[in-house]
């Protein structure tokens, strides 16, 4: 199987998108969405108790899923739940299971989740996360002692095209480079043009960018990502179309803007189909 890293390295399009882990012992409900997504995707993103909120483990669920349907996983790892030791087992534990891409996130606090006093622990940040997996990737711990075998490691991280202050953004990013990051998921785009616009602007990163796709489901979610979520800009074309239309609509024009980041040479797509898995076929189908 080639593996997500061969494929950026090669410049082939990639299309991942991003399930959640059931709040349950059984991992039925997540399998059962993907044997759905499977056929038209690279990889599987499983997130890390998202919003806070408790789930199953993002390293077992991935392990799961690679080994029964043969499909890459991405598993999230946020710095909310672990020291470094903490994470540091984690990774050691990931990497013998054959999980080996990460996407390395920071985490939403305790209080905005299930169990609010819950204590973060926030021993490190993202870019923090991505040293240690450099580390390792190395075959040293994080204070310098050699490990009996290495990891390797496929370390991503987050970017925001949508960013008020697009230069703060890509230092950002060229300090997670130097820690090490070596592929991107960004955040959510509905505009062709900013997307080419994050191209333009981190070419000097030479790190791939797989752009965040969500389908929107109803003007009435347009508007609030519109207008409530920072980072977000939906073109008024786009908000004139979800007036008059509804799920259809956002699937279509999210497979036109898949199409897009094709053409203008993204090296591929991250499609969040925030509990709607069947839009994936839609989106994806043929594209890969």
């Amino acid at each position: 199987m080639t593996t997500l890293k061969e494929k950026n390295e090669a410049h082939i399009f990639t299309i991942t998108t991003e399930l959640d882990p059931p709040k349950s012992a059984s991992p039925a409900v997540t399998e059962e969405q993907v044997v759905k997504v499977a056929p038209y995707v690279d990889a599987v993103n499983i997130a890390d108790c998202p919003m806070a909120k408790l789930r199953m483990s993002p390293i077992a669920l991935s392990s799961i899923i690679q080994h029964k349907y043969q499909v890459e996983s991405i598993f999230h790892l946020t710095c909310r739940d672990r020291n470094v030791i903490g994470l540091q087992a984690e990774l050691l534990g990931a990497y013998a299971m054959g999980v080996h891409n990460i996407l390395t996130l920071t985490g939403d606090p305790p209080s905005i989740g299930d169990h609010p006093e819950a204590k973060g622990v926030f021993e490190v940040d993202s870019t923090g996360l991505i040293e240690i997996a450099r580390s390792l990737n190395e075959g040293h711990d994080l204070t310098g002692h050699a490990l009996g075998v290495p990891t390797d490691f496929y370390i991503g991280t987050t970017a925001n095209p949508g960013t008020d202050d697009l230069d703060k953004e890509i230092r950002r990013l060229e300090g997670k480079k130097k820690a090490g990051a070596q592929f991107i998921q960004t955040q959510p785009i509905y505009d062709i043009r900013q997307a080419e616009d994050f191209l333009a602007a981190a070419k000097g990163l030479d790190l791939p960018i797989l752009f965040g796709i969500v389908p929107l489901k109803s003007f009435k979610m347009a508007n609030y990502l519109n207008d409530k979520v920072p980072g977000i800009f939906i073109p008024s074309p786009v908000l004139h179309a979800m007036e008059k239309g509804g799920r259809e609509t956002g699937l279509k024009i999210s497979r036109e803007l898949v199409e897009g980041l094709k053409e203008i040479g993204a090296a591929g797509a991250h499609v969040m189909p925030v509990n709607d898995v069947d839009a994936v076929k839609y989106i994806a189908e043929g594209l890969r």
